[in-house]
């Protein structure tokens, strides 16, 4: 039974088998602290809609939760049960149990501090993300940036303000609204085509694409279990030509799709890790979801792959002129180079050093961000928080950690497969 939950006198349904886990073998004892744990995340998923990204696991232990209306004390009051008697299971012949183990409880420890941000507790922004994630984010000062708004201002000289520059050159490269299924479909069918080359998905595996606004992001998979996503693309904001290839490829092949298609299918079906079949997205596996599903573009399209595939491909559908694309490129190249200010501007946002105003100019003025789009970014940070420094922090970890040792595509590929379908932390990254 859930007898950490029970010990914290919690009135629950008797999910699992009445044997005493002090009677079981410790691989058998840790199945039955999964289900405890699986309880505990879909319980704080009622109290925060963002909580669980993802769900396909036992519908009983979903409808336990439901039914059991448990308080957050109450959820802390079990979690430091489970986490007390995770540390007290013999794991020293074992290294495969000793990571699964790690693994729980780090969860938990990131469960606790959403608990906790949940109840009025504040963490500054890297020991949040820390709690949360298992890591931080470097700190960049504003001369890291201004090197290369300086490379920037060369590239697209002029008058007015660099900002506005960068947009008005940007423009040239937006699809056209009525273009953009076809564009994006076209993108995701690529970067599926060149996931398949190197990584064997579950047969059956699908998604589908919907459009839609009034959205704190650019793109989301929403993960249904049994390999099938339903990927959203929201069109508040023009949607530029490199954001196809994007999208399609860290919503899908080899993304959030392929990272958790890999995962049910390796963890959860074939060895009944049944915690993978939760999502908690504030928790250590985003690093790597994000951090793989960003890294996964450059590895689908080394060198000039890209380029050539959007120049012949994309632009026809989208209709637009590639005479500029080369310079437009060398710009996506250095703004690339700024995708950390946005982490500053979350540092300093939710620390209480920058006002809301403050964090949008600084957005528009070291992410050459335009206002429209600064304050659909502060959006973003006023509701996933520290979350923003899984897709650049969390990139760069998962790029370390691949191309070490390895060096060629298919070694590369080998090393990202094996990241996707195991049981990992980010400190393993490092």
């Amino acid at each position: 039974m859930y007898r950490f939950i029970v010990a914290a006198a919690l009135s629950l349904a008797l999910l699992s088998c009445t044997q005493s886990t002090d009677e079981m073998a410790p691989s058998a004892e840790i199945d039955e602290f999964a289900r405890d744990y699986l309880l505990l995340e879909l319980s704080m998923g009622q109290y925060d809609a963002n909580h669980v990204d993802a769900y396909f696991g036992p519908d009983e232990i979903k409808s336990a939760a439901t039914n059991a209306k448990l308080g957050r004390d109450d959820i802390l009051a079990a979690s430091a049960g489970l986490t007390s008697a995770l540390s007290r299971l013999d794991t020293s012949d074992d290294r495969q149990l000793a990571r699964r183990a790690a693994g729980l409880m780090a969860r938990l420890r990131a469960l606790d501090t959403r608990v906790a941000m949940s109840k009025g507790e504040f963490f500054d922004f890297d020991e949040e993300s820390k709690r949360l994630f298992g890591t931080s984010a470097p700190n960049y000062d504003k001369s890291h940036f201004e090197a290369i708004l300086r490379q920037i201002d060369i590239l697209l000289p002029g008058p007015g303000s660099l900002t506005s520059r960068v947009e008005e050159f940007s423009r040239a490269f937006e699809i056209p609204a009525d273009r953009l299924p076809a564009v994006f479909e076209a993108a995701i069918v690529e970067c599926r085509r060149r996931t398949l080359e190197y990584i064997r998905l579950p047969e059956g595996e699908s998604f589908t694409i919907e459009y839609v606004t009034d959205k704190p992001w650019s793109g989301y998979n929403w993960y249904q279990g049994s390999a099938v996503s339903i990927i959203q693309v929201n069109t508040d904001l023009p949607t530029r030509i490199d954001r196809a290839v994007d999208l399609g490829c860290h919503e899908g092949y080899p993304g959030h799709h392929t990272y958790n298609a890999l995962l049910e299918k390796n963890l959860v079906v074939d060895n009944n890790w049944l915690e993978f079949s939760v999502y908690p997205l504030f928790s250590p596996q985003s690093p790597i979801a994000e951090g793989s599903a960003n890294y996964g573009i450059e590895l689908s399209f080394p060198g000039e792959e890209r380029i050539e595939f959007e120049k012949s491909v994309l632009f026809p559908l989208a209709g637009l002129d590639d005479a500029l694309a080369d310079r437009y490129y060398e710009l996506l190249e250095l703004q690339a180079k700024l995708s950390f200010a946005g982490n500053e501007a979350a540092r300093g946002y939710l620390n209480g050093e920058l006002s809301r105003e403050q964090a949008i100019d600084w957005l528009m003025t070291y992410s050459l961000s335009t206002k429209e789009r600064a304050q659909q970014r502060i959006r973003f940070m006023e509701t996933y928080r520290s979350y923003v420094i899984n897709y650049n922090h969390g990139k760069a970890m998962v790029a370390n950690y691949v191309e070490t040792g390895t060096t060629t595509p298919a070694e590369r590929w080998e090393k990202f497969e094996q990241l996707l379908s195991t049981s990992i932390l980010p400190e393993n990254l490092e």
